[in-house]
C-alpha cells in the first residue's frame, strides 16, 4: 500500500486475484429506487436495501455477509451513489461481483462498481462528505411520471429568497432545531460545505453536501426553504434556527422522502 493510501481505506497495491480462504474487504457503488423499500437499514419482515443486497451476496457467495452503508437513506428515498462495504472470502475476481450481484438483485437496485479496499476501511467512518439532492417539481398540476421522485409544489417559488435562506445553512452549525431528539452523547453540530438552490426547467433542485447529516435534517431544512420560497417564512429563519436564537419551529415542515437522492459519497481518494 502506498504512503498516500495508508489509513484512507485504499488497497492500491493488492492484486484483484483472490487467494483461497483469504478474506478481502470490498466496496460497492450502488444505485437504487427506494420507492418500495423501508429505507436502507435492515429491518425484520420488511423490504430494505441492505436486506436485498445481503440476500444477493448470500446467493452468489454462499456466505452470510453483513454489509455497512455510507448513508442510511429513509424509507422511499433513492440513491445514485451509495457506497457499502463488506468482508468476503469468496474465490471470485472483482470483475465477477457486479455481474453476479446484478443477476441476483431486483431491477430497482443496481451495482455500478466494485473495488477492493483496505481491511480497515469503513464506508461510513472513512467518508469525508455526503452529497444529497432534493427535487421539487414546481408545476401547476401534479406529476404522473415523477410522482415517486419529486415533491410537487404548485405555488410560485421565489428562488432568490430560497437561495439566500440556504446560505445561512452553510458552515459549522448547530442543527438541533432541525432534527429529532438525539442521545446525550451525539452532537448536533455539522459542517455544511454547500446548500444550493437552482432551477432546471420546471424543477427546483436543492443540493446539500456536508461531513454528515442528522436524521430528517435535509427534509426539514428543505421544507423550511420551500416555505421561504412561498413567502410564508422570512429568509433569516434558517440563520435563527442554527445560531440558537430560535430553538424550535412549531409544525416544522418536513418534505417527503421520495424527492431525496444520495448523489455521492466523497472519500480522501476515489475508491471505485
Amino acid at each position: 500500500m502506498s504512503e498516500d493510501s495508508r489509513g484512507l481505506g485504499l488497497d492500491a497495491g493488492l492484486s484483484e486475484e483472490p487467494r483461497r480462504g483469504e478474506s478481502r474487504r470490498l466496496a460497492v457503488l450502488l444505485e437504487y429506487d427506494g420507492t418500495r423499500y423501508k429505507g436502507f437499514q435492515w429491518q425484520r419482515g420488511v423490504p430494505t436495501i441492505q436486506g436485498e443486497v445481503e440476500k444477493a451476496l448470500a446467493r452468489f457467495t454462499g456466505e452470510n455477509i453483513r454489509i455497512r452503508g455510507a448513508g442510511r437513506t429513509d424509507s422511499g428515498a433513492h440513491a445514485s451513489g451509495q457506497v457499502v462495504d463488506f468482508l468476503t472470502a469468496a474465490p471470485y475476481t472483482i470483475d465477477t461481483f457486479p455481474r453476479a450481484l446484478n443477476a441476483h438483485l431486483p431491477e430497482d437496485i443496481r451495482v455500478r462498481g466494485v473495488s477492493q479496499v483496505d481491511l480497515e476501511f469503513d464506508s461510513r467512518r472513512c467518508a469525508v462528505s455526503r452529497a444529497y439532492r432534493y427535487t421539487v417539481l414546481n408545476t401547476k398540476w401534479p406529476p404522473a411520471l415523477l410522482r415517486n421522485y419529486a415533491h410537487w409544489v404548485p405555488g410560485t417559488l421565489d428562488l432568490a429568497r430560497m437561495h439566500e435562506a440556504a446560505g445561512h445553512l452553510c458552515g459549522t452549525r448547530d442543527f438541533s432545531a432541525l432534527t429529532v431528539p438525539l442521545p446525550p452523547h451525539r452532537s448536533s453540530v455539522r459542517r455544511v460545505i454547500r446548500w444550493d438552490v437552482q432551477a432546471v426547467e420546471d424543477r427546483v433542485l436543492i443540493d446539500a453536501e456536508a461531513d454528515g447529516f442528522l436524521p430528517h435534517l435535509i427534509r426539514r431544512a428543505n421544507g423550511v426553504l420551500v416555505q421561504v420560497g412561498l413567502g410564508k417564512l422570512e429568509t433569516d429563519i434558517t440563520k435563527r434556527l442554527t445560531d440558537g436564537s430560535l430553538r424550535e419551529l412549531r409544525n416544522c415542515p418536513s418534505l417527503p422522502a421520495k424527492g431525496l437522492c444520495l448523489m455521492r459519497v466523497v472519500y480522501p481518494q476515489p475508491i471505485i
